[in-house]
C-alpha cells in the first residue's frame, strides 16, 4: 500500500515548514516536497503606505535578518528618489550588513547545524541538540555565542538597535559613526577572526567523516547566482549579478540588478506558500539555481580579502572550482563569515568612515525603484512602484530562501531516495532529510507570498477535535 511520511515540523531552522515523502508499494521513495506552511503578506499590506516607511516596515519581515531587508529596501527607495548615499553612508550600510552576515552565519553554523556535525547524524536526538552541544562541547558553543554577539553589537552600535535597527534610512544612514565606537568594534576583530579560523580548522580536519552526506545532500547540477564587484570579487552590498553553471561557465555577467526581471521568473505551486523563482533563459522548472554562501564562493573570482582568499583557494582545491553539493554550504558559510570580518575591518579603517556626511536627501523623482543586496542566505530583491506622492502601489520581494526553493525540493527528494526505506524507518533517516534543508539555512519568515491561486484548507473544529465544517480550495 502506498504511504506518506510527514516530518512536521522541520527542526532547527528559522520558521515553520514540513516535509512529505511519498512511498510506493515496496517502500521506495517516489516523490518528496518541502512545504512552507506560513504566509506573510507584506507585499500586499504595504500598498498605500508612504514609500519612505518601507525600510522600517519590511525589516519586520524577519527578526533574524532585519538588516538584509532594511538594506535592500533603502536601496529601492534611493532609486525612487534618484539619489545616491554619500560614500560614508554607503560604507556604514555595508558594515551593518556585514555584521548581519556574521551574526546570522554564526547562528546557522554553530547552533543549528553543528549538533549534526559534532555528534553525527545518527546520534541520539536527546543529545544531538543545542543543550547537548553546550554540555559536551562548551568551547565550541561559547565561540558561536561570542561571534554572534559581536555581529549583533555591530548592528546595534552602527544602526541603533540589534533587532529592527532604525539607522539605515533612505539616502544613507541616520547618524554618523563615533570614533570610539569604531575603535571598540575594531578591538573585537582579532578574536572574531580567531573564532572563525578555529571553526575552519576543525571543519577541514573532520570533512572525511561526512563524505557520504557530501555526495548525496543536494549534489546535483544547477546554476549559481550572486553579486560581484568590478574585479569579480564578492560584494554583499552592491555590484552586478553574475550567474554561472555547474561547470563554472558564465551564463550572465555584469547584469545590472535593475534588470533582474529580464532574467528571473516566479512560479507558484499549490503545496507551498513559497514562490519558486527560476532562470528565465532555461524556463520552468529547468531553470534551477542556488544563492547564498555556496553561490558566492562559486560565482566569484576571489573573495577580496587576504585570509578569505586563502581559504577560498583551499576550498576549491578540496571540492573543485564549482562545488555542486549543497552540503558544502557549511564550509562556504565559514569562508563567507571570515570575509565579512575582514571586510568590516577594512571599511572601519577607511579615512572617512567617521565623516558627518552620512545621508543624501531628495523627493520622489521616479515612480519605480529596485534594491538588491546579499543577505546571509543569498541575493535579496525589493521592487516597488509608487504614485506621484510616493505612496506604494505595488511591491514584490524575491528573497534568498525563495531563490533556493526548487533546489531545496530537489535536495529533499535526493536525500530521501538515498536514505529512506519504508520498511525500516528510523529517526536518523528522517534527520538527514531535515539536515539537507539546514544546509541552506532557510529563513521562512521571509517567505512573503506566492503567485496565483494558493491552496487553502480551513477547518472548524469542535472541542474534541471533530471537524464541524471544512472549506477547501
Amino acid at each position: 500500500m502506498k504511504r506518506e511520511v510527514v516530518i512536521d515540523p522541520v527542526t532547527r531552522i528559522e520558521g515553520h515548514s514540513k516535509i512529505t515523502i511519498q512511498l510506493d508499494d515496496h517502500g521506495s521513495v517516489t516523490d518528496a516536497h518541502f512545504h512552507v506552511t506560513q504566509f506573510r503578506g507584506f507585499e500586499r499590506f504595504t500598498q498605500g503606505r508612504p514609500v519612505h516607511e518601507m525600510p522600517s516596515i519590511t525589516a519586520r519581515i524577519c527578526g533574524i535578518c532585519p538588516v538584509s531587508h532594511l538594506t535592500a529596501s533603502a536601496k529601492a527607495v534611493d532609486d525612487i528618489m534618484a539619489v545616491a548615499p554619500s560614500p560614508t553612508g554607503a560604507d556604514l550600510r555595508r558594515v551593518t550588513n556585514l555584521g548581519q552576515i556574521v551574526q546570522s552565519n554564526a547562528l546557522s553554523f554553530f547552533h543549528l547545524s553543528s549538533p549534526d556535525l559534532l555528534f553525527g547524524f545518527d546520534a541520539d536526538p536527546a543529545v544531538r541538540n543545542i543543550v547537548g552541544l553546550a554540555r559536551e562541547h562548551p568551547e565550541f558553543a561559547k565561540d558561536g555565542v561570542a561571534l554572534r554577539k559581536w555581529g549583533q553589537q555591530i548592528i546595534e552600535l552602527v544602526a541603533g538597535k540589534r533587532i529592527h535597527p532604525s539607522g539605515i534610512v533612505p539616502g544613507g544612514m541616520a547618524t554618523p559613526l563615533a570614533e570610539e565606537t569604531r575603535d571598540w568594534i575594531l578591538s573585537g576583530v582579532p578574536e572574531a577572526i580567531a573564532i572563525v579560523e578555529r571553526a575552519l580548522t576543525w571543519y577541514k580536519t573532520e570533512m572525511i567523516r561526512w563524505e557520504e552526506e557530501a555526495a548525496t545532500f543536494g549534489n546535483f547540477r544547477s546554476a549559481f547566482m550572486a553579486l560581484v564587484d568590478r574585479q569579480g570579487n564578492v560584494d554583499h552590498y552592491d555590484g552586478w549579478l553574475r550567474v554561472v553553471d555547474a561547470d563554472g561557465k558564465i551564463l550572465a555577467d555584469r547584469v545590472d540588478p535593475h534588470h533582474f526581471n529580464d532574467y528571473i521568473g516566479e512560479a507558484s505551486e499549490p503545496w507551498s506558500f513559497l514562490k519558486s523563482p527560476y532562470w528565465k533563459p532555461m524556463g520552468y522548472p529547468d531553470g534551477i539555481y542556488r544563492v547564498g554562501p555556496l553561490a558566492r564562493v562559486n560565482v566569484c573570482d576571489q573573495m577580496g580579502t587576504p585570509r578569505a582568499d586563502e581559504e577560498l583557494q583551499k576550498f576549491r582545491w578540496r571540492v573543485g572550482r564549482v562545488a555542486n553539493s549543497s552540503f558544502h554550504y557549511h564550509y562556504a558559510r565559514l569562508i563567507d563569515t571570515l570575509y565579512a570580518v575582514e571586510k568590516i575591518e577594512q571599511l572601519l579603517r577607511g579615512p572617512d568612515i567617521c565623516s558627518k556626511q552620512t545621508r543624501s536627501r531628495a523627493e520622489i523623482n521616479r515612480l519605480e525603484g529596485i534594491g538588491v543586496s546579499e543577505a546571509p542566505r543569498g541575493t535579496l530583491m525589493h521592487h516597488y512602484k509608487v504614485d506621484e506622492n510616493g505612496i506604494v502601489q505595488w511591491a514584490n520581494l524575491i528573497i534568498a530562501t525563495g531563490h533556493n526553493n526548487m533546489a531545496m525540493n530537489q535536495s529533499v527528494l535526493q536525500v530521501a531516495r538515498h536514505y529512506v526505506k519504508g520498511d525500516t524507518l528510523d529517526e536518523s533517516m528522517l534527520n538527514r532529510v531535515e539536515a539537507v534543508i539546514r544546509c541552506y539555512d532557510p529563513c521562512l519568515s521571509c517567505s512573503t507570498h506566492a503567485l496565483g491561486q494558493m491552496a487553502l484548507d480551513i477547518q472548524l473544529l469542535a472541542p474534541d477535535g471533530t471537524i464541524l465544517s471544512q472549506l477547501k480550495r
